[in-house]
């Protein structure tokens, strides 16, 4: 073989191996960061739409399915999927849990990831009421996580933190939110992404970002 022809046959595998580098470094997408400003108006609390950055979920105290207090202290490192559901609801919440399962499913061994349902009834869900539900769903206590507590943290967290809602309210007796959306929250607090939870194809992309988001932290 021609001398100047050997040198040449690895020159050539370094610049492919090289583009081929280039180039996956340069697809890998990263999730956006969502602030208030970039969403639907209707889902942002009339006090926060013009808010362009360095939105995070604020700190809050709500109770889990086994009668523990459970706050942000609990996520730190983490990050989740949350949602508002309601145990008697008879439409969507029943599609919304069968998708989280899946999600449940396909993560239950990401020690980082965790699931979090916020019940928009706590008047009726009581701890003994999500404990039961949280069994029927084979929810895996440490990994997914139903909350209740006081109506009012509940519903500003999820008008005012998570834009979940694009009903107005004021967490009062006859407030009442009723949402599909999943949200997806980083370990930094804020929100990555957010998913149809009725819908098959969109909780496809969400376990998708759930990938990519987990790549962000083990690079």
């Amino acid at each position: 073989m021609n001398k100047k022809f050997a040198i040449a046959i690895p020159a050539v595998i370094l610049v492919i191996g090289i583009a081929i580098a280039y180039q996956m470094i340069t697809e890998r997408r990263i999730l956006p960061v969502y602030s208030p400003s970039q969403l639907n108006p209707d889902l942002v609390d009339k006090e926060l739409r013009n808010v362009k950055r360095n939105h995070r979920i604020p700190n809050f105290e709500l109770i889990d399915q086994n009668g523990n207090v459970f706050s942000e202290k609990n996520l730190e490192d983490k990050f989740y999927v949350t949602d508002f559901f309601f145990t008697t609801c008879p439409t969507i919440c029943i599609d919304m849990g069968k998708q989280l399962m899946r999600v449940q499913d396909k993560y239950k061994d990401l020690a980082d990831f965790k699931i979090i349902s916020h019940t928009v009834q706590p008047e009726i869900d009581s701890v003994p009421v999500l404990l039961e539900y949280a069994k029927l769903h084979d929810a895996i206590s440490d990994k997914w996580i139903f909350l209740t507590g006081d109506k009012r943290t509940i519903y500003e967290l999820a008008r005012k933190a998570y834009f979940a809602a694009t009903t107005e309210g004021d967490g009062g007796v006859d407030d009442f939110i009723h949402t599909e959306n999943f949200i997806l929250v980083d370990k930094e607090k804020r929100i990555r992404g957010y998913y149809d939870g009725t819908s098959e194809t969109d909780v496809d992309r969400l376990i998708q970002d759930i990938a990519i988001l987990n790549q962000e932290y083990e690079d």
